[in-house]
């Protein structure tokens, strides 16, 4: 295996620049401790572990203004999650179930799409993984009630049986049972109660491997102490219910990044050193692609709260030159 160390380094030390100002560099820092090596070279790892044509579960993104409707989406993770799944299926023929609100599926299945994911059952997932012939996914509703999520859990996953569970950009519940969004805003709404999922996966001893950005996702529980301290209203009782936004699901790997997008595109380029496949970079073309075809399908700028190829209030541009700057750090290493 080529030397990846110090290239893991640069991916990690680039998509941790905290340009939104959110206060993950003290996350990554934590995360850092925990891991004992770069985090997206840790990622990498997990991923590469699974068996060939084996079976990962990925969700990602979710609504974000339920409360005026169920169909507003985040175009933070619905990107990422696009471009891991095609570098998992090139990387391993994974077959590949993403699960997200029903409300949801069209934009992530658009999205899929444009990364060059057909999106078709599981049955036909599964085939095309055994046979190699062709890049595919499959999309399924979870439930968006704590009776219900809690329940559809075990029954997934015992019918799935999944080799790896994924997050990234997915908001998991507070010490108090509450999901909230970065400003301290109640944000269960509408809102598929993935986490329990991966909560249970998790007590299973299925891996599992998460990504976040701002404290409030699945698999920052890993890294609690360090979001009360660092994170905007993320300390006990900067939130009505008396805790704060900080999620306490966990991950066995917590990738961190300044937005969940460029994460994906850190774990992307690992996968590729580590493979010696150029193939599955996350290319500047196709994140400008996936900018342009969630703003047609709907996905939000959250932070702004508009519909524009713009991702956590950061320009298009600014995600294209990540992109960039994760593919020339990547191809150095390849040539």
């Amino acid at each position: 295996m080529r030397e990846t160390a110090k290239y893991d380094d640069r991916l990690d030390r680039l998509v941790n620049l905290d340009l939104g100002n959110r206060g993950v560099e003290p996350l990554y820092d934590a995360a850092r401790v925990i891991t004992g090596k770069a985090l997206c070279g840790a990622a990498a790892d997990l991923l590469l572990a699974m068996p060939k044509g084996g079976t990962a579960i990925f969700t990602t993104g979710s609504v974000s203004r339920a409360w005026l409707s169920p169909r507003l989406g985040e175009n933070d993770g619905p990107s990422g999650a696009a471009a891991l799944i095609r570098a998992l299926w090139l990387a391993r023929q994974a077959a590949t179930i993403l699960i997200i609100e029903e409300t949801l599926i069209q934009p992530m299945a658009a999205t899929l799409t444009a990364c060059g994911i057909a999106v078709v059952d599981f049955e036909t997932t599964q085939k095309a993984s055994q046979d190699g012939t062709m890049a595919c996914a499959t999309i399924l509703p979870y439930p968006v009630t704590d009776a219900e999520g809690a329940a559809a859990a075990p029954a997934m996953l015992a019918d799935l049986a999944p080799d790896i569970l994924i997050s990234t950009e997915r908001v998991g519940r507070n010490e108090n049972g509450i999901y909230y969004n970065m400003r301290g805003r109640d944000y269960g709404m509408g809102r598929a109660r993935i986490d329990m999922l991966f909560d249970e996966g998790r007590a299973r001893g299925i891996p599992t491997l998460a990504v976040g950005d701002g404290g409030n996702e699945i698999g920052m529980g890993l890294v609690a102490q360090a979001v009360q301290a660092s994170v905007p209203f993320a300390a006990p009782g900067d939130c009505p219910c008396g805790g704060g936004i900080g999620a306490v699901s966990k991950a066995d790997v917590l990738m961190t990044a300044a937005v969940s997008n460029w994460g994906c595109t850190a774990i992307c380029a690992a996968l590729a050193l580590r493979t010696g496949d150029a193939r599955l970079i996350h290319t500047p073309a196709m994140e400008a692609r996936l900018l342009e075809v969630m703003t047609a399908n709907g996905l939000i700028n959250s932070a702004d709260g508009i519909i524009d190829p713009h991702v956590d209030g950061i320009r298009d541009t600014t995600h294209i030159a990540v992109a960039e700057l994760a593919e020339a750090i990547t191809r150095k290493a390849l040539t």
